[in-house]
């Protein structure tokens, strides 16, 4: 169909359907004759724009009478649109392609003889996700994606026995290589969902009885937090389930034992991208897991370097490198993104992590997401591993925050359980029983959900932008007067007078003068040192140990004194006498 059309060897063919197995037809189809490059379907237009110029590309693939926002584009750039027209009764592989584009429908076409591809030509061509810059193309070649798929099949397995439930997206690296190509390569069944559906999903679950499904973390997350209990027996009843696949993105061990427990088979997580699919993978028993561990290298060659390059030992940090002969070995970009992207013919992943002493893989972060807090640098999944510990948390994730002095602070977005109530300082205290001090989030978010791309994948940089217009006030935007340190006139007279014994405490400590009681901490210079003098200061004059929930939760004299006096404190009448002088002298 694709010769009739005009199309052959070296012609670039975007798709913008479902996920059906029709679409999986098409994927093949395309990448055996031509070069596919698949496509969301959700994008707009102003999108699709950007990706077919940016590939390139000869056509596009759509479903029949569908896919405006895509036809707007392919219109603006001359692209030629072909329908997909399916078979009326729903038979997998009867549709037909047929040009939509009158003129060209009409005029001469060359038809090129149908062509098997070569192990050295392009496959597909894929965009990274652009979570942090402009998105790349990778090209793959054939060779690449067999020596890829064979690795996958290896780890996992596979054989023609093994029936695999697809909840992933077929324009996306993971549902085509690490789910398609590997179980065809295996000779094993797999059965393509139109889109992932949290609401059906256990009803497929219990009429396909897969013996295995792949997905990202979320899309598990989303699996257990619409479990029932028909779900748990359809999950139990399932004696076909072989293991369960995480992929894409770092599984937090709490949600790890979860499927472990929910679904009574080993979870086996594993490391890849779009420029080399696989790079580690847990094994299967009889051989160790190790939860939050991403498993033994999965085919490629796999180093742990510094930032000049060079090899680092087992437990220290560094940045994730790989090559081998399924490597990308150059984006489609300019060489100064390339001069960047490889060295000595690695692969650098951008992914912070280091080897323990069996040989297994820890991911601790990517480098353009540390937290640098005045020097200390705070890998954020380590405290999103931590929040999901906490019961009432259903998703975390932590991101930076601007700080003055500091440069950057961590902050904790969260997503709660249904019918779960938890406060910021509740999850606050339980981070602080986990974690050094300087990795406490400085503030608690709660959303309704976290921002992540088209496959569930998580966008942490946007977190920054989303949250800030939270943020308390900082002592810029306040008043600063000699009255200022005074409360509302509704406050209590111990409140008050708590709040006039630890304005001198601060300021003494800060070296700022005056302090209002509803200035921000850190937004006037704290920082953990400080917080630590400050600390030991308040327990000295006022002769009591601080509780842990007065510390984590106030960030003002305010919020402290309230704390403290909830807790029966009093203000000592030397911290008054202290207090009277200050303000005095101010």
């Amino acid at each position: 169909m694709l010769a009739d059309l005009g199309y052959g060897r070296g012609d670039r063919i975007a798709f913008a359907l479902d996920s059906s197995a029709d679409t999986a037809i098409v994927l093949l189809g395309i990448a055996a004759h031509a070069t596919a490059a698949p496509l969301n379907p959700l994008y707009r237009s102003a999108e699709f724009e950007f990706y077919l110029s940016d590939l390139d590309v000869a056509a596009i693939v759509l479903p029949e009478g569908e896919g405006d926002e895509a036809r707007i584009a392919a219109a603006a750039l001359g692209v030629e649109v072909i329908d997909l027209v399916r078979d009326p009764r729903g038979a997998i592989g009867g549709f037909s392609l047929r040009a939509s584009t009158p003129a060209l429908d009409s005029g001469a076409r060359r038809v090129p003889v149908p062509e098997r591809a070569r192990p050295e030509d392009i496959a597909l061509v894929l965009h990274t996700s652009g979570t942090t810059a402009k998105p790349k193309i990778v090209p793959l070649t054939h060779a690449a994606i067999c020596i890829t798929s064979a690795n996958i099949a290896r780890t996992l397995h596979l054989a023609p026995g093994d029936r695999c439930l697809n909840v992933m997206p077929l324009f996306h690296v993971h549902g085509i290589l690490n789910v398609l190509w590997s179980s065809l390569l295996s000779g094993a069944a797999i059965c393509c969902l139109p889109a992932f559906d949290p609401h059906r999903f256990w009803r497929w679950y219990d009429a396909i009885r897969p013996s295995w499904y792949s997905a990202v973390p979320t899309i598990h997350q989303t699996v257990l937090m619409h479990r029932s209990g028909s779900a748990l027996a359809a999950s139990r009843g399932n004696q076909s389930l072989r293991f369960v696949r995480s992929s894409s993105a770092p599984l937090a061990p709490a949600v790890f034992e979860e499927l472990e427990s929910v679904f009574g088979v080993p979870v086996i997580e594993s490391y890849g991208m779009s420029e080399v699919d696989q790079i580690a993978s847990n094994p299967l028993p009889p051989a160790r897991r190790k939860p939050g561990s991403v498993g033994l290298p999965g085919g490629p060659e796999v180093a742990v370097m510094d930032d000049r390059g060079e090899r680092l030992p087992a437990g220290h940090v560094g940045e994730v490198c790989v090559r081998g002969a399924n490597v990308l070995t150059r984006y489609e970009a300019s060489d100064e993104v390339n001069a960047d992207s490889f060295r000595d013919g690695f692969f650098r992943t951008g992914d912070l992590g280091y080897f323990d002493a069996d040989g297994y893989l820890y991911l601790v972060g990517r480098l353009k997401e540390i937290i640098n807090r005045g020097g200390e640098k705070i890998a954020p999944r380590e405290i999103d591993d931590v929040a999901l510990t906490h019961p009432a948390v259903a998703e975390a994730a932590a991101f930076a925050l601007p700080h003055p002095q500091l440069g950057e602070e961590p902050a904790l977005a969260v997503v709660l359980r249904t019918g779960a109530d938890a406060s910021p300082l509740d999850i606050r205290v339980h981070i602080s029983h986990r974690l050094a001090e300087f990795k406490i989030p400085r503030v608690v978010f709660f959303l309704d959900r976290l921002p992540k791309g088209p496959t569930g994948k998580l966008k942490r940089n946007e977190l920054g932008r989303q949250c800030s217009v939270s943020l308390p006030a900082t002592a810029a935007t306040k008043s600063s007067g000699p009255d200022a340190g005074a409360s509302g006139s509704g406050a209590p007279n111990s409140v008050h007078a708590l709040e006039q014994a630890l304005i001198p405490l601060w300021e003494e400590v800060l070296g700022v003068k005056p302090i209002a009681v509803d200035d921000d901490f850190l937004a006037i210079g704290g920082t953990s040192l400080l917080a630590t003098q400050l600390f030991a200061k308040i327990e000295r004059h006022f002769g009591r140990h601080l509780p842990i929930e007065a510390v984590l939760g106030s960030s003002t004299i305010a919020e402290l004194a309230a704390a403290l006096d909830a807790d029966g404190w009093n203000a000592p009448v030397v911290a008054l006498t202290q207090a009277r002088e200050s303000f005095a002298d101010a």
